[in-house]
């Protein structure tokens, strides 16, 4: 059997991948060791740039006519669900839209995500299979399934978790805290009529979610031995009101980042190259954005426009990123944990991480002259520097900039458009004004600025650079 990419893992990350790379008309193979998609809610939100590369997508839609309406974007602090808050705060981009993005987050659960990112694309999709062995060979990959079956692929992308039979067969480590304990999620009903929209609620008895708009509730929590679960949830709950506990489901909170992304034709994302705790929902739309990062390389590398150092700027652009995720996940966990001792951790402050989710700047091979990077902080602030994601404002109604980027590289330029050669490219006609600049900003596939150009006669050679250049990082 032979493909192109071997997708290797069925959640969102991998599922995003197929759906990006079925774009590029890529053939990909996805292989899922689960024999089904995942019946149990776990990821809770879909912040506003995962959204924007959906929006791409065209999933934009389908995505939020299953999830909960905006007034559910808030975090809650109470003592129990049922009582009065001690602190409230909204999830920026997701309780009402931001300037900055044409997007808008929304919280929703996993298994109802998945499903619609499945429905997104055509190539095969192989449930109940796993992965037993991947080799490079000459050419290609070889991966062995666990049906004796073997693919023979140009690239395996390996999504499939944070206990990744595809790293641990790699021999590539992970470095950070590792496990930060075991936690047990508890999914239950309970007539809960009354209370105000909230997307997720912190007690000293456990966290509370809300599963569906129809109705469904989850508690998470540290594990209890013997637990008498509706007992448990109860408490939280704060009210007398019968619980029926529909199924209970033990994890680890883990986080690490892996040592590397890349080994040779295989390629790490999502919670196989970075798991980071749940709490502030970083962790599978960091997963997201990485294939956005990967995916239009994997297709430029095997289309014949870009070379295949290309494909060492991901991990030297998205490696810094998981790092600096983990470090703001970590903080988020161990300050919601202080809330079982009655504190309440920085509310305000809680979920305000636009600099992190639009701020993100790369540098790499694929950027040219990006100068000084910034640390993202708190807040988002709009820059026309290369490196960083290409600022939205609106072309026409309905139409972002960050829209332009759909089919390849944009390029948006005061002055006339330019010879592309063999690069996907779509030329984009704006005013001083409206880009703020002279000149013109060569935007790459994943929406961040690759190079600012004095003269669109540069654009030849910029788009040279950025897809066939030396690489910033030594091929792993």
């Amino acid at each position: 059997m032979d493909t192109e990419v071997l997708i290797v893992g069925g959640g969102p990350v991998g599922l995003t991948a197929r759906a990006l790379l079925g774009r590029w008309g890529v053939r990909t193979l996805l292989v899922e060791k689960r024999r089904e998609l995942s019946p149990f809610p776990r990821s809770r939100l879909v912040n506003v740039r995962s959204m924007e590369i959906y929006r791409a997508l065209g999933l934009d839609a389908a995505i939020t006519a299953v999830a909960f309406a905006r007034e559910y974007g808030r975090v809650r602090f109470r003592d129990t669900l049922s009582g009065p808050d001690l602190a409230s705060a909204p999830m920026l981009g997701v309780h009402d839209p931001v300037p900055a993005s044409p997007a808008l987050g929304v919280v929703t659960s996993q298994d109802r995500l998945e499903p619609v990112l499945l429905a997104a694309a055509d190539s095969p999709v192989r449930f109940g299979t796993a992965l037993v062995d991947v080799v490079e060979e000459a050419d290609d990959v070889r991966a062995v399934l666990d049906d004796g079956t073997e693919v023979h692929a140009d690239f395996v992308l390996a999504a499939d978790g944070a206990k990744s039979t595809v790293r641990d067969r790699l021999g590539i480590g992970t470095e950070g805290p590792g496990s930060l304990g075991t936690f047990t999620t508890a999914v239950f009903d309970a007539d809960l009529g009354g209370l105000p929209p909230t997307g997720v609620c912190f007690t000293p008895h456990g966290t509370l979610t809300p599963l569906y708009p129809e109705g469904g509730w989850a508690w998470f929590g540290p594990t209890v031995p013997d637990a008498d679960w509706p007992a448990v949830v109860s408490r939280a709950l704060g009210a007398e009101v019968p619980v029926e506990v529909r199924r209970v489901q033990r994890w680890e909170m883990s986080a690490f980042v892996a040592t590397g992304f890349r080994r040779g034709r295989v390629l790490l994302a999502g919670d196989t190259a970075h798991a980071v705790p749940p709490i502030g929902g970083l962790g599978m739309n960091t997963g997201v954005a990485d294939v956005h990062n990967v995916c239009w390389k994997l297709a430029g590398v095997l289309r014949g426009w870009a070379g295949t150092c290309l494909l060492d700027t991901y991990e030297a652009e998205r490696h810094p990123v998981a790092h600096r995720t983990l470090t703001q996940a970590v903080a988020n966990a161990r300050r919601t944990m202080a809330v079982r001792d009655g504190e309440v951790p920085w509310s305000e402050q809680y979920f305000a991480q636009l600099g992190l989710v639009l701020g993100v700047a790369y540098r790499s091979s694929a950027v040219l002259d990006p100068g000084e990077l910034a640390e993202p902080g708190t807040d988002y602030v709009p820059t026309l520097r290369p490196g960083h994601r290409m600022p939205h404002f609106w072309l026409a109604p309905g139409r972002s900039t960050l829209d332009a980027c759909r089919e390849g590289f944009a390029l948006f330029t005061t002055a006339g458009g330019a010879p592309a050669g063999s690069w996907p490219l779509h030329v984009e006609r704006v005013t001083e004004e409206q880009l703020g600049m002279r000149g013109a900003l060569l935007v790459r596939p994943d929406g961040h600025i690759g190079a600012r150009l004095a003269d669109v006669a540069e654009l030849p050679g910029a788009l040279a650079a950025i897809t066939s250049a030396e690489a910033h990082s030594p091929t792993r």
